[in-house]
């Protein structure tokens, strides 16, 4: 396993995260034994960071961490890192964020953790988007960044980061800002928006080169939806897919990844296994975060690290494809 730093946090974490989501869903729906072997398969791996969040599973996932990690010795135990969202019509951010942690704690069955993030979408106004807040609501004097470094201060969490999902414009306010060492951003190969300038002519949402201005501001970067929840992966949906990039359709995905398909050859690996080699091209990233319903899952992911970059003309020829709008009108 390759290790990359975590924006300015001094870590030095794994290039593929353990994902405890929903959508692949291990630590949520599989059974105990099963659980078990998935951890002990990714840490013998040296994969070395597990990121879930309360609402997983609504703390399934956290309480499966919980006694996962106490079956470990403390020095062989991962980095770990969770989220909350905050009611911005509640207000009283630093109680918000201490109730969430404390309780995530609690599930967790740990004193603090490494990393602690806002699971809201960012936008210039909350009205737009469901549970939005805005860069007002996070920046200004007794805002939700100050509530989250409460946190550290209180000892509860190492550092603080943020899920960078939104409108694009809003997150490099916030970006800039480097109150954060950390943000969680949707890119892979369907849409590669946030890891490259993208053409007048790209259709999907644009994330206006969201990885570059991280990677500016010292700010680590953990990929979420490299498989865009599986259409990469499968020809099978599970009508999880979509939901977390803004505009999201899934039906465009599929046609996007029905051009991809004729570029790939036996030697570039399995499908997934392409998808998380494209996200790890960019320096900029840190981690990839891969969820999984399948020990399977896992594997292919750990030995796509270990397979290095995609060779150079696959590269470009998804560069082509993206500049061409990957042919849709």
């Amino acid at each position: 396993m390759n290790y990359r730093k975590l924006g300015n946090t001094g870590l030095d974490i794994s290039e593929i995260i353990f994902g405890g989501g929903a959508v692949g869903g291990i630590l949520i729906d599989a059974d105990d034994d099963t659980r078990r072997k998935a951890v002990r398969i990714a840490l013998n791996a040296g994969i070395n960071w597990i990121d879930t969040a309360a609402s997983y599973g609504n703390g399934l996932s956290e309480t499966a961490i919980g006694w996962l990690m106490k079956e470990l010795p403390e020095n062989d135990r991962p980095y770990i890192s969770t989220k909350t969202a905050f009611d911005r019509a509640a207000g009283d951010y630093v109680g918000q964020a201490e109730k969430a942690l404390t309780a995530s704690l609690e599930r967790l069955q740990m004193d603090s953790i490494d990393l602690y993030q806002i699971h809201n979408r960012i936008a210039a106004s909350p009205d737009t988007i469901t549970n939005g807040i805005t860069p007002d609501d996070l920046l200004h004097s007794g805002g939700i960044a100050d509530a989250m470094q409460a946190m550290v201060d209180k000892g509860l969490t190492r550092h603080v980061g943020f899920t960078s999902t939104g409108e694009a414009e809003p997150l490099h306010e916030v970006i800039a800002s480097q109150r954060f060492s950390c943000a969680q951003i949707y890119y892979n190969l369907l849409n590669p928006s946030a890891g490259r300038v993208m053409r007048h002519n790209w259709s999907a949402y644009d994330h206006k080169n969201i990885i570059a201005a991280c990677a500016n501001n010292q700010i680590g970067v953990l990929v979420i939806r490299v498989l865009a929840a599986g259409v990469i992966a499968t020809d099978v949906r599970t009508g999880r897919e979509g939901g977390v990039a803004l505009n999201n359709d899934v039906e465009s995905d599929v046609q996007r990844m029905k051009k991809v398909l004729p570029l790939l050859k036996p030697e570039h690996g399995a499908r997934s296994q392409v998808a998380v080699r494209y996200a790890l091209r960019n320096p900029g990233v840190s981690g990839v975060e891969v969820g999984m319903a399948e020990l399977e899952h896992l594997e292919l992911a750990i030995r796509a690290a270990e397979m290095g970059s995609l060779p150079d003309a696959l590269l470009s020829e998804l560069d082509d494809l993206a500049d061409a709008n990957f042919g849709i009108s």
